[in-house]
């Protein structure tokens, strides 16, 4: 009898690099219920099969649990769900601005984030406190993948994700816009709090571990840095993000 392939060991079937996978329930279903998205083919399992109403005209196919698990990386929670889907288009950051102006919510902007992890939660947290947009490079940024999906649990679907050629320009759009860049830096003098007195705040982040470029720096109209005890050196981005964005929602102006 034949051994089923085990799909740590190099198996999966990577289909089209250019169509990430989604996996995982709330990835899924918010991709189905975009009418933005283009989707090209589901697999579902026995299981899970009558939790799904796909669209008229995609492709479905059934499997058990292994089978999906070939589908996608090793150790990946599918859920006993896969679709493979069509990038989303990034709009234009200025009709991003265009359909912002006159509205106090803020606007995220990451200077050359790369782990789809801290993406994909930066996402969830930019959802939760209602940003206008995230706004990262297009070369220095991590593309969409199931991961980074599964991490921002349904909102890569509703969250405007502008990829931009040059960001120190984009900032400089950002502020004829009208808002107010704020850099997060640890060595700043002013906290955050300060920092966003009544501004409608652009909030802009660093890499992991290398922190903001100075040339992104020069481009923000002020730094500032969470009070933060001295027991810990920094914040991972994403947990920053979040408590940035919860930030600026307390003041009742988000």
């Amino acid at each position: 009898m034949a051994r089923r392939p085990n799909p740590r060991h190099g198996t999966a079937n990577r289909g089209d690099p250019n169509r990430p996978r989604l996996y995982g329930r709330h990835a899924v279903f918010a991709a189905l219920d975009n009418p933005a998205r283009v989707k090209r083919k589901l697999w579902l399992t026995h299981e899970t099969k009558n939790q799904v109403e796909a669209p008229p005209g995609l492709v479905v196919q059934f499997g058990d649990a292994h089978d999906l698990a070939r589908l996608v990386p090793a150790d990946a929670p599918h859920q006993g769900m896969v679709l493979e889907v069509d990038p989303l288009e990034s709009p234009w950051l200025g009709d991003v601005l265009a359909e912002a102006e006159g509205k106090n919510r803020p606007l995220l902007v990451l200077d050359q984030v790369t782990d789809p992890h801290n993406v994909g939660a930066i996402l969830r947290s930019a959802a939760a406190f209602d940003a206008v947009a995230l706004v990262t490079q297009d070369r220095h940024a991590p593309s969409e993948s199931g991961a980074l999906a599964k991490a921002a649990s349904g909102t890569l679907e509703i969250v405007p994700w502008v990829r931009v050629v040059n960001l120190a320009r984009a900032l400089d759009e950002i502020g004829e816009a009208g808002f107010w860049r704020i850099g997060l830096a640890g060595e700043a003098r002013v906290t955050l709090d300060a920092a966003l007195g009544e501004t409608r705040p652009a909030l802009v982040l660093g890499a992991e571990g290398e922190g903001m470029r100075q040339n992104t720096a020069a481009h923000c109209d002020e730094l500032a840095r969470l009070p933060i005890s001295g027991a810990v050196e920094s914040l991972n981005v994403s947990n920053a993000a979040a408590i940035a964005l919860y930030a600026a929602a307390r003041r009742g102006l988000a």
